[in-house]
């Protein structure tokens, strides 16, 4: 029996009520982990080298990009967030048996998150001419970013829909292919990039000159090249997951499409409140943004390539936050609350440890991987500070990331929810406007730090004691009517 086999064997087993050993619970959980963390440090391998060829375009260019970022983390994770209600339901229905209840809320939420999509999409290209000049940003950066952001905003709608395919397949257990696939989007991106970022040229290769075909649309090219790279991905994600999956193949298959109240109402119960939180919170980086704005272009770049190499330690950490939604989920589908606790601790001391060892890497490495994403000192200078002060907060914030995932693979978006919104902009938000007073992009660093320390030890304080009855509840999936 194949790996593969092997974990879909193990999922069965919680469905089916059979017995797990300490070994099965850590097997499976690392089943479900490894392939997303392979994706998720080669997403971020993918993504330095993008940086590294907006970089070349010099400070204003990186600068450019950077301004909008934060808001482009706003409008993608409002339907990451979304389609997690569905996705989560679905996995609830998967563990409790009710395969034909799943299919149903798949169907719908096709047409529930393509609506919210082009609603997005119509008011990203809306706002995106102004978007630079409510930053607060150079008016220099104006052109380039609002163009950027204009292309993204474009790009929404398979944005969303590569989202619910990829959440929907990884709440069934399936995580093989769409880390497969989103490794294929970051080699994608980067070809696409370096064909519309860089004019047509010729290169030396071992001598011999060869001429290379380029479109030279500098900021836009790297817009254009993401776009197309998403776009092939999505194809391929919905044909898995449509035509291909084990549990949720809805090829051939009669019914509606159109979506109801009860489905609506309970995919929402879970969507709702970490969209919401999403929305809450972006405003938080946003502003944070429009602190450092004013600081330079240098800050700009500096703070935006620190986020990005920040990425190797937390992404891992999101792979296990996605194992640890799906296991939950389906063991409390299944009605096993004592598997449900195995794997969420199992989970938890994975993502931790995970973390703390990326966070050792970042702070040993910082000098190098600032180096290779920019040629302009200044930048390099700022980005190792802050990256090192950074660090130190990394296995808080894995504590954090994966608690979130077992809260929401309970059902319980609720608590995470408010405990965000109070870390965020009752600590992060107010340290940084005082920090930054003071110490510059390095305050802001330091507030930053903080704020994600507070955050890991509140998060994980529900889980001791008789927390855990607040936030199982009482809700029974398998009575649940759609």
């Amino acid at each position: 029996m194949g790996k593969q086999d092997s974990s879909y064997g193990l999922l069965l087993k919680i469905r089916e009520g059979g017995n797990f050993s300490l070994w099965e619970v850590v097997l499976l959980t690392w089943q479900l982990t490894y392939p997303v963390v392979v994706s998720q440090v080669a997403f971020i391998l993918m993504r330095l080298i993008d940086s590294k060829m907006i970089g070349s375009l010099g400070a204003n260019g990186s600068a450019s990009i950077g301004l909008v970022e934060s808001t482009m983390w706003l409008f993608g994770g409002i339907g990451a967030n979304f389609s997690a209600g569905f996705c989560v339901l679905v996995s609830h229905l998967l563990g409790a048996n009710r395969k034909e209840d799943a299919h149903k809320v798949l169907k719908q939420s096709f047409v529930v998150m393509g609506l919210l999509s082009l609603m997005l999409c119509v008011l990203g290209v809306c706002i995106s001419s102004f978007l630079p000049m409510w930053l607060g940003a150079d008016r220099e950066l104006y052109g380039d970013s609002s163009a950027y952001f204009r292309i993204f905003s474009l790009t929404i709608p398979v944005m969303y829909i590569n989202a619910l395919c990829v959440g929907m397949l990884k709440s069934s257990g399936e995580v093989k292919i769409p880390s497969v696939l989103s490794v294929l989007m970051c080699f994608l991106n980067v070809v696409f990039n370096f064909l519309m970022i860089y004019p047509s040229r010729s290169v030396s290769i071992l001598g011999c000159s060869i001429h290379v075909f380029g479109m030279g649309w500098g900021v836009k090219g790297a817009a254009w090249g993401t776009t197309l790279a998403s776009v092939v991905v999505t194809l391929l994600m919905f044909y898995f997951l449509y035509f291909k999956s084990k549990d949720l193949c809805i090829s051939g298959e009669k019914g509606s499409f159109l979506p109801t109240w009860k489905v609506f109402k309970e995919a929402t119960r879970i969507g709702l409140p970490m969209c919401l939180q999403h929305f809450m919170i972006c405003p938080v980086q946003i502003l944070i943004m429009s602190i450092v704005a004013p600081m330079g272009a240098c800050s700009i770049a500096a703070h935006s390539f620190s986020i990005t190499i920040e990425s190797i330690c937390y992404m891992p950490g999101f792979g296990v936050r996605e194992a640890a939604t799906t296991l939950v989920g389906q063991s409390i589908g299944a009605s096993r609350i004592d598997l449900m606790k195995k794997f969420a601790y199992t989970s938890l001391a994975l993502g931790i440890s995970i973390m703390t060892l990326m966070g050792g890497v970042m702070y040993l490495f910082a000098p190098e991987l600032i180096a290779f994403l920019t040629p302009v000192e200044e930048i390099r200078l700022l980005g190792v500070e802050i990256l090192r002060i950074e660090a130190f907060a990394e296995p808080f914030f894995g504590a954090s990331i994966v608690s979130f995932g077992v809260y929401v693979g309970l059902g319980s978006a609720i608590i995470p929810t408010i405990m965000q919104l109070f870390s965020n902009w009752g600590v992060r938000l107010s340290l940084s406007y005082l920090f930054g007073s003071f110490w510059g992009l390095k305050g802001v660093w330091i507030a930053m730090c903080l704020e994600l320390i507070f955050r890991g030890i509140l998060f994980l304080i529900p889980f001791f004691g008789k927390g855990w009855k607040r936030v199982i509840g009482k809700r029974d999936v398998k009575k649940i009517s759609l």
